[in-house]
């Protein structure tokens, strides 16, 4: 509840505000299953949306849709306000765009496979650091021939044709496994039918949709519906983290602003960070740390502090901290964990207190004026003002279709890109061979025959010789009045030997050529 410019969340022995102006110091929202973070989420959101700030928040169970509608009345928000002594409470409903990657419950949202990049892609395909290797060299093989890769039937096709050419790409870019390639293939296959390709495509999100104010001045509540892409965790978190770096990629530096420019809130933090390369890791910090200068807040919600690693946690310096329950030394080194997270106060025991806590309560810090943490206070958590629970289908498809969005990314486009480049490469190359065939073939052809004329030139040869030189000993017999022999005359001898040696009908029109001579 925005309150003299101020977030009022929480009351205790005194009231808790967290201050516009320290929100992009990022925060932390932890407690087990049923102690009221989601309605703490609600309460920041509408509050940062009352005060002009839009907000993105992902909606895994499907209860923060009821954003547009106004809240109502009932026992447990009664006793609650009573309780609190707040009397200036109302319900309200706030503007609400509705997101989803599979296009069912809201605008679609994609990126290209370009955008996300191979760090993000591998993640997503469970890759190891070899075959994370290989599709770093098909991404820089992309960039080197100018191929845009906008979906996995582009990633697919320039997967294969990298393949087929490892042999020449390993000398520039290094080792390509045949085994690496196969795996990279039989992932994408995986992805494909886990229904991966319905996020990759055109027309892409435009992040500036979600920075949107309504005409009352009040920030859009952008809601991303995850009951089905939460099913599939690496996809959910991989998505998550590709929308934080994107904000952080493409928003300018403004340094610390009076109130964010955006506020991101990411549930069930604990799967960005599961089973994540140091890489990974190092990248959200270093968003972390760097992302509050571009006017946006972070928000990680999840069950204990203990599921984020400290190098991030340390970032988040607004937090509540719903109750845990210690059971096990799993458990208990949670509850040590989060209680050493806060300035103490000296009022009672931190590490006793998070264990107390009921449903609603919350132990709250957040920064002062100067940006130093407040002394942690036990306190009830403001009701939300707008409406708990699911919002009717019907409804639902109305905010929708009523959306000054509608229409923008309902239609996807298949545009020419990296698979129809790689088709016309393949094709140019299939008639380049064609070609350099035949081209082959006619100058085997032109061979064959020029060798047949040699031939034939030859025997044309000898026998010419051979009738010249017989028919000058006839002559020479005839002048001197010597008998002839019985033996074959010259003319003859020399048609014999035209007749041996030529072949087809060159050699017969040589033939019918010397008995002509022999008429006369």
């Amino acid at each position: 509840m925005l309150q003299n410019n101020q977030i009022l969340l929480a009351k205790g022995e005194k009231e808790i505000h967290l201050l516009l102006s320290k929100a992009n110091r990022h925060g932390v929202i932890t407690g087990a299953t049923g102690t009221g973070k989601t309605v703490t989420l609600k309460v920041l959101a509408e509050s940062f949306s009352d005060a002009g700030v839009p907000v993105f928040l992902a909606d895994i169970k499907g209860d923060l849709s009821g954003m547009c509608k106004k809240g109502e009345m009932n026992d447990n928000i009664q006793g609650r306000l009573e309780k609190m002594g707040i009397t200036d409470f109302e319900f309200k409903n706030f503007p609400t765009h509705f997101f989803d990657v599979f296009g069912k419950e809201g605008h679609p949202v994609r990126t290209t496979v370009s955008e996300m990049g191979p760090l993000l892609i591998g993640r997503l395909l469970e890759l190891n650091d070899a075959q994370q290797g290989v599709l770093s060299i098909v991404f820089r093989v992309a960039d080197d021939n100018g191929w845009l890769l906008e979906d996995l039937k582009d990633l697919r096709a320039l997967v294969r044709y990298v393949g087929d050419h490892a042999s020449e790409y390993s000398t520039e870019y290094g080792n390509i496994a045949k085994a690496s390639i196969g795996v990279i293939q039989r992932a994408l296959l995986q992805l494909e039918d886990d229904g991966g390709e319905t996020f990759f495509g055109q027309p892409a999100l435009d992040f500036n949709d979600w920075l949107q104010v309504d005409h009352n001045g009040k920030g859009y509540i952008n809601i991303l519906e995850c009951v089905e892409l939460f099913k599939r965790p690496m996809l959910y978190s991989t998505f998550m983290l590709w929308m934080l770096s994107e904000l952080y990629e493409n928003l300018p530096e403004v340094g610390d602003l009076e109130k964010p420019k955006i506020v991101f809130f990411f549930d069930e933090a604990h799967l960005l960070f599961k089973d994540a390369p140091k890489s990974l890791v190092s990248k959200v910090e270093q968003i972390a740390k760097l992302i509050r200068s571009k006017g946006v807040g972070v928000y990680f919600i999840s069950q204990s502090p203990a599921d984020i690693p400290d190098s991030v946690l340390s970032q988040l310096q607004n937090r509540i901290q719903h109750a845990l329950h210690a059971y096990t030394p799993a458990e208990m080194k949670a509850v040590n964990v989060a209680a050493s997270s806060f300035r103490e106060n000296p009022n009672f025991d931190t590490k006793e207190a998070i264990s107390d806590l009921g449903t609603g309560e919350a132990l709250v810090s957040c920064l002062d004026e100067k940006g130093v943490p407040c002394i942690v206070e036990r306190a009830l958590i403001l009701p939300p003002q707008s409406q708990m629970g699911l919002l009717d289908s019907e409804r639902r498809q109305q905010e929708i279709e009523y959306s000054d969005l509608y229409g923008k990314y309902e239609d996807e486009v298949d545009n020419e890109s990296a698979y129809e480049m790689i088709q016309k490469v393949e094709e140019e190359a299939e008639i380049a061979e064609a070609e350099a065939e035949a081209a082959a073939q006619k100058a085997k052809e032109k061979k064959k025959a020029a060798k047949k004329t040699t031939t034939f030139e030859r025997a044309a040869t000898n026998a010419a010789s051979t009738f010249t030189r017989e028919t000058g000993k006839e002559l020479l017999n005839a002048a001197l009045g010597r008998k002839s022999t019985s033996r074959k005359t010259p003319l003859e001898k020399a048609a014999t030997t035209a007749l041996s040696t030529l072949t087809g009908s060159v050699g017969k029109t040589l033939t019918r050529g010397l008995f002509d001579i022999l008429k006369r």
